[in-house]
């Protein structure tokens, strides 16, 4: 598995795993992140992405974007 952050844009990935402590799992949890869900790169600068989750775009730092495996 790898993070979420070595994701390239316009690639489609399948999320496997959500790493992290109970909070930061419920939090990526209420903006869509769940496991077995899809998320698109829609542009990356300096290692923060901008997801396409469903039918919304969200901002990831790269942090964040670490505790996500796919």
């Amino acid at each position: 598995m790898m993070p979420l952050s070595m994701a390239r844009p316009g690639e489609t990935i399948t999320i496997r795993k959500i790493t992290g402590r109970d909070e930061v799992r419920q939090h990526l949890a209420e903006l869509g992140f769940v496991v077995d869900s899809d998320v698109t790169v829609v542009s990356e600068i300096s290692g923060n992405l901008i997801l396409q989750v469903k039918d919304s775009r969200i901002a990831l730092n790269q942090d964040m974007a670490n505790r996500i495996l796919f």
